[in-house]
C-alpha cells in the first residue's frame, strides 16, 4: 500500500541543477526527507521537512545549494538541487513514516518507509 516514487534523477554537469520529486501514496502527511548513498559511503540524510513544512534540516554539505519543499495537497516532496558537485553523485532516496522527526540542527530520524531511489550523477 505504501509507495514512495522518486523521479528527476539523471546526469548533470558540475554547477548544474536538478529537481527531484517524490510522490507518496498510502501514507499520511508525515515528516519526509531525502537521503543519499554513494558507493563506498554510508547513507546520509540530505534534507527533510516536517509534516507542516515548518521545520527543515539540511546537511552541511548541501546548505545553500539544495532546497526542500512539500505540497501536502498532492503528498509530494521536492528537492531543488543547484550548484551540483561531483561529490553529490549518489542514489537519492525519499523516506517518510509515522515516527519521522526533523531535528533542524541534527538530522532526520524515524523515517522507515523508503522509495527505490533515483540516481544522480554529476560529471563532466
Amino acid at each position: 500500500q505504501v509507495q514512495l516514487v522518486e523521479s528527476g534523477g539523471g546526469l548533470v554537469q558540475p554547477g548544474g541543477s536538478l529537481r527531484l520529486s517524490c510522490a507518496a501514496s498510502g501514507v499520511d502527511y508525515y515528516a519526509i526527507g531525502w537521503f543519499r548513498q554513494a558507493p563506498g559511503k554510508e547513507r546520509e540524510g540530505v534534507s527533510c521537512i516536517s509534516n507542516s513544512g515548518g521545520s527543515t534540516y539540511y546537511a552541511d554539505s548541501v546548505k545553500g545549494r539544495f532546497t526542500i519543499s512539500r505540497d501536502n495537497r498532492k503528498n509530494t516532496v521536492d528537492l531543488q538541487m543547484d550548484s551540483l558537485k561531483p561529490e553529490d553523485t549518489a542514489v537519492y532516496y525519499c523516506a517518510t513514516g509515522p515516527r519521522g522527526t526533523v531535528v533542524p540542527q541534527w538530522g532526520c530520524y524515524g523515517m522507515d518507509f523508503w522509495g527505490k531511489g533515483t540516481l544522480v550523477t554529476v560529471s563532466s
